[in-house]
């Protein structure tokens, strides 16, 4: 167990099984892209890890551009979308896979998935390590989904609690004790 600021938090994915999954998901992601140049859209802060990871095991052409969208007041969704750090790079045309952590109510990948589309990519696509299924409120697909998990606080491997805890090498949940 784990005290991040005010909170504690207990082990729940393992680096282990994080990074086989990871490399699975590039796999699978050169398989359904082979021929294609991909444009990589990661989002901050939380992607990072994660979009570090499966870059390394894309054997494609590919473009690294970033967004930075927020959401969150500690561990709760607000349910309004901010764009901190909006996108740079012309997609038109250009096959566009949007990496992110996780996906829970949806609000903030329906918010960037307009953005994206309204520059007309050839296609457009997700990769989210984490979907919470129980607390999505928006209707999207998600082409490539590390792992489904119940509607949990977490934190680790890129995730974090009031700006702490991103640099833990596996997932952890909070817990009372």
């Amino acid at each position: 167990m784990i005290k991040i600021n005010d909170l504690f938090f207990k082990p729940f994915i393992s680096e282990e099984d994080l990074i086989n999954r990871v490399n699975q998901m590039a796999r699978a992601i050169n398989e359904d892209y082979k021929g294609k140049s991909l444009v990589i859209l990661a989002v901050l802060n939380g992607s990072f890890m994660f979009m570090s990871d499966i870059c390394k095991g894309i054997t494609l052409p590919m473009e690294v551009s970033f967004v930075k969208l927020a959401s969150y007041s500690g561990t709760q969704s607000t349910g309004n979308v901010r764009e901190l750090v909006g996108l740079d790079t012309d997609l038109e045309g250009k096959d566009v896979l949007i990496v992110e952590d996780i996906v829970d109510t949806g609000k903030s990948m329906s918010y960037l998935l307009d953005l994206v589309g309204s520059s007309n990519p050839a296609s457009l696509e997700i990769a989210s390590l984490f979907l919470k299924p129980n607390a999505l409120k928006e209707n999207i697909r998600i082409r490539y989904t590390g792992f489904e998990i119940p509607d949990l606080f977490v934190i680790g491997y890129g995730l974090d609690y009031k700006g702490q805890g991103r640099n833990l090498r596996q997932l952890y949940q909070k817990t009372e004790f």
